[in-house]
């Protein structure tokens, strides 16, 4: 089934390279990536020598989140040698070429290749009398639905203008050399039916009596082109049934993958009975799977024969600490009470889950995978401490990224976590089978809490509020245009959001990193018993053995006032300025006009840096505007 397409990163298969997403192979070929069942072949169906163990990612918190047993790395490629008996070699990611409408150059003649064809395809009509045909071109049209569905575009039922085509003869695609998509036809060989691409991706009228609708939904008089359901990233012929509107896109289209990832900073797991290292020791690969095997064949005998096989590790633990451990690890509901209260304070499932890494970063803690230190605010200038509360140093953390699902035409949509995941799935997993693609990251960060009592009289100001509420009446318009998810913009979010992306910017020049290498993350919440204003800055593309400290070393005493000063300081004069002030204030600029003074030359950072979509940035909110300079969190620094 697997055809090559030439080496990929791991970080690019959970992410925007995951399963169903599009690429192109080394040969030119356009592909699909196979799903999830097709990633680690079984011994018993000719697979390879399989560990699994070995690529398994434990965060016990995503687990929780999304319902899975494991997670797991995607399979590097070693080579098999002879007499060598290594687990896990030629383990390699599946690609089905899609689209399969490809067309002759010469003969212009439309022609279906196999999912599964290897090699090159070439023309077989224009092969008589010579020694082989000229290479087909894969049609660089298809059609996709809301739900996820994606399919070749219906060429047939597009030209006979009918839903059920009684005419199946052979197809050409003509081009005349213009640019625009009119100036592509379709030909019907056989009846002479003949029609252009003309609107089959805009929302524009067409040839009389045709139309389309928002996006490109593809339709005609009162009949829609809907969705047979087919996902070619299974190898899927026959579909399962969907009957949304179909929408026509180029293959090369950004809304065709919008990959749904998910990711934790690692916060150890335990309770008053259990301590954190035995816990995580227990949730090695090795600990885990012996664990898994006695819960089953030996379940009145855990704790002895735990003992027996690691005892070096645990001689230190009593039997009751082993059971609690056990016992947390295989109830993730007991770790789970904070939902309760989320649901009390009408949080976000988000903001509830952020909360528990926000209640551990802001302490000191020591562990394998997470050093952290804090730097006594006392020790800054004092023109500088008065805006915070805590400053953190990460000497040392982990972040886990899980894919658990994608979306086309629209980036958010009304579906769940689960629904997601069935997309990535031929045959849905039982629970205790199922697994994600995910991807560790080791890096260092720095962390900034600001001062709530300051914030609090800051972001009830009258000229604070109405100017940010303009934002969020322009949200609220994209909102129900763009279907995205509802979202409270407050001041004290955009002025965190700003702040982090103007660090990001001014630490790119110190620290040695580039600014796409950093990562934001937000804590934000107005409840009024445990409010959060916080945001980490850490990097994003560390190693196993983490990185070189430059980036908490620019969070030390003498060090952090300088970078924080000429970051508000540089936020006072954009090189757009005045324009990128003022049009910010009357009609709002960037991504779906949601940002107000912010541009590219001040505020916005890479778009992988930033999990908001660079959008609520406003540097007026730091240094005040034109109009009311005092409404600047930092006007007096």
């Amino acid at each position: 089934m697997a055809r090559y397409s030439g080496p990929i990163r791991r970080s690019q298969l959970v992410g925007y390279g995951g399963v169903g997403s599009l690429t192109t192979s080394t040969d030119g070929a356009t592909l699909i990536a196979a799903g999830l069942d097709y990633w680690f072949p079984d011994n018993d169906t000719g697979g390879p020598n399989l560990d699994i163990s070995e690529y398994q990612v434990d965060e016990w918190r995503l687990k929780r989140e999304m319902g899975v047993d494991h997670f797991r790395l995607p399979p590097d490629y070693r080579e098999r040698w002879a007499g060598n008996e290594t687990p896990n070699t030629e383990l390699t990611i599946p690609y089905l070429r899609f689209p399969q409408w490809h067309v002759c150059r010469w003969c212009h003649v439309m022609q279906r290749v196999p999912s599964t064809e290897r090699g090159i395809p070439r023309c077989q009509r224009c092969a008589e009398g010579r020694r082989r045909g000229p290479i087909l071109a894969q049609i660089p049209f298809i059609a996709m639905c809301e739900y996820g569905h994606v399919q070749d575009f219906p060429w047939s039922e597009w030209v006979h203008r009918s839903l059920e085509p009684t005419c199946r003869s052979v197809l050409k695609l003509n081009a005349t050399g213009s640019a625009s998509l009119g100036a592509i036809r379709v030909d019907c060989v056989s009846c002479g039916q003949s029609r252009s691409l003309a609107g089959i991706t805009f929302a524009t009228p067409t040839e009389e009596g045709d139309k389309t609708t928002l996006s490109g939904s593809l339709t005609r008089d009162d009949e829609e082109y809907t969705c047979a359901g087919l996902r070619p990233w299974h190898d899927d012929s026959t579909g399962e049934g969907c009957g949304r509107q179909l929408r026509g896109a180029l293959m090369s289209a950004a809304n065709v993958y919008f990959s749904l990832v998910k990711s934790a900073i690692y916060i150890p797991r335990s309770n008053e009975g259990a301590p954190a290292r035995l816990v995580a020791f227990l949730q090695e690969p090795q600990p885990a799977n012996i664990l898994s095997i006695l819960k089953t064949a030996m379940p009145t005998a855990i704790i002895d024969t735990l003992r027996l096989q690691f005892p070096t590790e645990l001689r230190s633990y009593s039997d009751t600490q082993i059971k609690q451990a056990i016992d947390l690890i295989e109830n993730p509901a007991s770790a789970s009470t904070h939902r309760n209260k989320a649901a009390a304070r009408h949080e976000s499932d988000e903001t509830d889950f952020r909360r528990e890494e926000y209640r551990v970063i802001r302490k000191q803690h020591r562990d394998d995978q997470l050093l952290i230190r804090e730097s006594a605010t006392h020790l800054y200038d004092q023109q500088i401490a008065q805006f915070f509360s805590r400053v953190m140093l990460l000497d040392k953390l982990r972040e886990t990224r899980v894919q658990y699902g994608f979306n086309r035409v629209f980036a958010e949509s009304e579906f769940d976590s689960t629904d997601r995941q069935s997309l990535l799935w031929k045959g849905t997993p039982d629970r205790h089978n199922s697994w994600l693609p995910a991807y560790t990251v080791f890096g260092e960060g720095l962390y900034f809490e600001l001062d709530e009592q300051r914030l609090y009289a800051w972001e009830r100001q009258e000229a604070v509020v109405n100017r940010i509420g303009s934002l969020g009446t322009r949200y609220q318009h994209v909102q129900s245009e763009r279907r995205l998810e509802e979202r409270e913009i407050t001041p004290r979010l955009v002025l965190l959001h700003t702040l982090a992306h103007l660090l990001i910017n001014r630490l790119a020049f110190e620290c040695g990193y580039s600014s796409a290498s950093l990562r934001e993350r937000l804590y934000v919440s107005q409840d009024p018993y445990e409010p959060m204003a916080g945001m980490l800055i850490y990097t994003a593309a560390g190693d196993a053995e983490g990185t070189l400290g430059g980036l908490v070393r620019m969070g030390k005493p003498g060090n952090l006032e300088p970078v924080m000063e000429r970051a508000i300081g540089g936020a006072r004069w954009c090189s757009v300025d005045p324009v990128c002030m003022e049009i910010g204030e009357s009609a709002g600029q960037g991504p779906d006009s949601c940002n107000l003074a912010a541009c590219h030359s001040c505020a916005l950072i890479s778009e992988t840096s930033c999990e908001l979509h660079n959008r609520f940035l406003d540097r007026a909110v730091l240094i005040g505007s034109l109009d009311f300079p005092k409404i600047g969190f930092f006007h007096s620094l």
